[in-house]
């Protein structure tokens, strides 16, 4: 099993290891590479998050309440702090139900 942490922020990968999350970062994630019991950690587009999951693997989502006026740009993970930055686990799959 490996955990990938996915992010082109250098704030963002600061902030998981001053958490003591231990993962492989990565700019981009190639889900080929992901397997089942493997752990993906950051923030992702919903299609790759289910392409993750479809895979066997658990997602998990950096969230974070950004003001406004601290948006379009990078953030320390001091900042990241104080904006209560956490991970939390979502199993996302797509349905074939939901067109429009």
């Amino acid at each position: 099993m490996t955990a990938y942490f996915v992010s082109r922020h250098p704030g963002a990968v600061d902030w998981a290891r001053r958490r003591g999350i231990v993962a492989e970062a990565l700019r981009h994630l190639d889900t080929e590479c992901v397997g089942p019991g493997d752990r993906v950690l950051g923030t992702l587009p919903v299609s790759v998050a289910a392409e993750v999951c479809a895979r066997g693997a658990r997602y998990f989502h950096l969230s974070l309440d950004v003001p406004p006026e601290a948006r379009g740009r990078d953030l320390s993970a001091d900042e990241m702090e104080a904006f209560g930055a956490e991970l939390q686990e979502y199993d996302i799959r797509r349905t074939e139900a939901g067109k429009p």
